[in-house]
């Protein structure tokens, strides 16, 4: 697998950087739609696309035959059957193996200042969170796959996603459909994630049970009454309380949670008045919350807008406070995360220094998570340092200099592919 996935460097690249130099925002993406319908087209696949976004769903059938002697399902190295003599597998429980493999496609409103030969094209978009890359892989995986059908015991669920970057688009596909597009419910989910820093170049990371934090959103007005900078006693001044709050917030972060389950608050936002002289009728800022865990995420929910509230009626003021559930954690499958570790040793070789654990959770967060809460599953990382960068020193993902080498391309879209052959193949031998 890595041989043939290797053989497809060159055009996984060509498709990374065509994805790159004309990046899409969000959960309307009708050109990277394109260009992945169009590999997708000559495979042989069940194709269908979003009503609601731009997605596109393509389920791939495999023609294994069913090992009827002990040890189950055909082992990886039988040959292809002959012409027209193919027929699906029905393993011992009945049920076609389902795998989903999943990318997300949509990239950031950030200007790139990376300098590549192949820099975005689109002013004030770019993919600098390598979400180009992941589209890549699957596709490559997708080819490799559609090769390799005669080996594959049963069916894999191919999800091309837009929107992950803060418009949930997993949960449109999941409304969707997505998870029982093959005709029933998927039983285990895979998702790549590249990274432009902290691991070094090639190395997969992976880490069971909570592995990204749970994001929710905070929105805040401060209502007072606006007046004359020189006589702020006449007047109700929203600014100085909402500095107040600011303030509060990390301080109840330090005293009402346990350090060893931490909590994150940043203040994103913050906008008041309009000349430093006037005092303004409202003061805002908006936060994003982070929680590894969900006693967390729920203390949070009512502890804000208490402490919120009660600064603001210490002052005489008023508050709005709106607090909206964005993602949530993001659990990976313990049994499904050693199954992903067990085939990236088989790839790669177990003592090739290309896996490691993460020693704690990331405090990103992913809309992946809604494919985790429904199907057991796991989340790769894979770190696209340049060869020789240091990862401790290098632009991280979501930044206007974030680079991602594509030598890492042709090891991913393995991965994908031989998840999904190890995977329905272990669950037809059951």
């Amino acid at each position: 697998m890595i041989d043939e996935a290797r053989g497809l460097q060159e055009t996984l690249t060509t498709w990374r950087h065509a994805l790159h130099e004309e990046p899409e925002i969000g959960l309307d993406l009708p050109r990277t739609q394109e260009k992945v319908l169009a590999v997708l087209d000559d495979l042989g696949l069940e194709i269908s696309t979003g009503t609601d976004t731009t997605s596109v769903t393509a389920v791939l059938r495999g023609t294994a035959r069913e090992e009827l002697a002990a040890g189950g399902a055909s082992s990886s190295a039988d040959p292809a059957p002959s012409a027209g003599s193919e027929r699906p597998l029905a393993p011992s429980s009945g049920h076609r193996p389902v795998v989903l493999l999943r990318a997300d496609m949509d990239a950031l409103p950030v200007q790139e200042r990376t300098g590549v030969g192949f820099t975005s094209r689109i002013d004030g978009a770019m993919h600098a969170c390598g979400h180009d890359l992941h589209t890549s892989m699957l596709l490559g995986a997708a080819t490799l796959l559609a090769d390799n059908r005669h080996k594959l015991a049963g069916d894999v669920v191919l999800m091309f996603q837009p929107g992950e970057e803060g418009y949930d688009g997993a949960s449109v596909m999941v409304r969707e459909g997505v998870l029982d597009a093959a005709g029933r419910r998927a039983d285990a989910a895979f998702g790549l994630h590249v990274f432009s820093s902290m691991e070094p170049h090639g190395r997969f990371v992976t880490r069971p049970g909570v592995m990204m934090s749970a994001s929710d959103g905070l929105f805040v007005t401060v209502r007072g009454a606006g007046g004359h900078g020189s006589a702020p006693h006449a007047a109700k001044d929203p600014v100085t309380v909402a500095a107040e709050m600011v303030l509060a917030l990390q301080t109840m972060v330090t005293r009402q949670f346990n350090m060893f389950d931490p909590v994150v608050v940043t203040v994103g936002r913050l906008a008041a008045g309009t000349k430093r002289n006037v005092i303004p009728d409202t003061a805002e800022f908006d936060a994003t919350i982070r929680t590894f865990s969900e006693a967390n995420r729920e203390h949070m929910q009512r502890a804000i807008p208490r402490l919120l509230e009660g600064i603001a009626h210490a002052h005489g003021l008023e508050v709005d406070v709106r607090y909206a559930a964005e993602y949530p954690l993001t659990i990976t499958d313990v049994a499904e995360t050693e199954f992903a570790e067990s085939t990236i040793a088989e790839l790669f070789g177990q003592a090739s220094g290309r896996h490691s654990r993460l020693a704690q959770p990331l405090s990103g967060s992913e809309d992946f998570s809604r494919v985790l809460a429904e199907v057991p599953g796991s989340f790769i990382g894979l770190s696209a340092v340049p060869a020789g960068v240091d990862p401790a020193t290098s632009a991280f993902n979501h930044s206007p200099f974030a680079t991602f080498d594509d030598a890492v391309l042709a090891d991913g879209a393995a991965l994908y592919a031989q998840l999904a052959l190890a995977k329905t193949a272990e669950l037809a031998a059951r």
